[in-house]
């Protein structure tokens, strides 16, 4: 599942430190869901959609084969 938090949280001028302090996890954390190496828990995938300003589906967007 491609996401494109890394670019929404730049654009907010947030670490990825900020951002997980914000949603009590750790920063190896957000680096993992930005990276599609983890997926968020559906309480962390709101958590960040609400730092961000956006939504999930906008957050996370299927692969288009």
């Amino acid at each position: 599942m491609q996401n494109n938090i890394q670019e929404l949280r730049k654009a907010k001028k947030l670490s990825q430190e900020e951002v997980a302090k914000l949603c009590n996890v750790t920063r190896q954390t957000i680096n993992a869901v930005e990276n599609n190496k983890y997926d968020p828990s559906l309480s962390l995938a709101f958590a960040l959609a609400d730092i961000l300003e956006t939504t999930v589906d906008e957050l996370f967007k299927p692969e288009k084969n």
